[in-house]
């Protein structure tokens, strides 16, 4: 692992210079601080804001910019204002990646930056993620992938760092609680981000709030799930998301598992 981190490193400081699309997550803050380490006030990370990134990633995302002096910046995507984003068929990442990748390379543009890095890592070449195509398109590069770092290496890697984000739990943008098929809307992501802040206040630490129109089905990893199935804390569930205008409150029994709706896709047509 040491060895692969020093390839990063090495490969960022030959970039001379960097943005890195920064969601304040473990592998795109690990990535933030290799960047910061490698190249100084020359690595810039910038956040997308947008109503899919929670405001709660937000305040995490510059509290760790803080933490370990990294140059930080927001800049305005208008995914909501794409009516393919927002159909949200099996490409709406790919769409949310076009726009983020756009506006990035717009900026590096303006800044005389000439590289563009994104948090990818081995793992994730394996599932269903059309964002990485987008990323090919723009010519974003994936240094995690090119130093072969697993998410258990970048985990592992983060804690000797001292990098409190080391065993943040994973998180994708709340727009992916939608399902495929139903349209992406601001008060839908809004509605399942507050949905989320009162479970997370609940003390849950891994979980996904899945919007089915008037129902919502509730994912709570396996090792939470007993106490999830607990009837006081079913009636506190119910509490928060009738007000929130659902009918019908579930708890998935299978409990949360990563990428849950791309289980739907062998239905989908391309």
């Amino acid at each position: 692992m040491e060895a692969k981190q020093q390839r990063l490193i090495e490969a960022l400081s030959r970039m001379e210079s960097v943005i890195v699309a920064y969601s304040g997550g473990a592998d795109s803050a690990y990535l933030a601080w290799a960047a910061r380490e490698a190249l100084g006030d020359r690595a810039l990370a910038v956040t997308a804001d947008s109503a899919s990134l929670p405001e709660s990633h937000k305040r995490d995302a510059e509290e760790f910019a803080r933490a370990w002096n990294i140059r930080h910046e927001y800049i305005a995507t208008r995914e909501f204002e794409n009516p393919d984003y927002v159909k949200n068929d099996r490409d709406r990442c790919f769409h949310c990646k076009d726009e983020l990748f756009t506006r990035l390379g717009e900026l590096a543009r303006e800044r005389g930056v000439e590289h563009v890095v994104y948090g990818v890592n081995v793992d994730d070449l394996g599932d269903y993620r059309p964002g990485q195509r987008a990323a090919k398109l723009h010519k974003a590069e994936a240094p995690l992938v090119d130093a072969g770092l697993t998410k258990a290496d970048i985990r592992e890697l983060s804690r000797r760092a001292g990098l409190a984000t080391w065993d943040r739990p994973a998180s994708a943008c709340l727009s992916s609680r939608i399902p495929y098929g139903t349209p992406v809307t601001i008060q839908n992501v809004k509605t399942v981000e507050r949905g989320e802040e009162e479970i997370r206040a609940l003390g849950f630490r891994q979980f996904r709030v899945r919007f089915h129109g008037d129902l919502v089905r509730i994912e709570i990893a396996p090792e939470e799930l007993a106490r999830a199935l607990d009837p006081r804390v079913a009636r506190e569930f119910t509490a928060i998301f009738k007000p929130l205008g659902f009918h019908y409150v579930t708890l998935d029994l299978e409990g949360y598992r990563q990428g849950a709706l791309n289980e739907t896709l062998v239905n989908l047509t391309a």
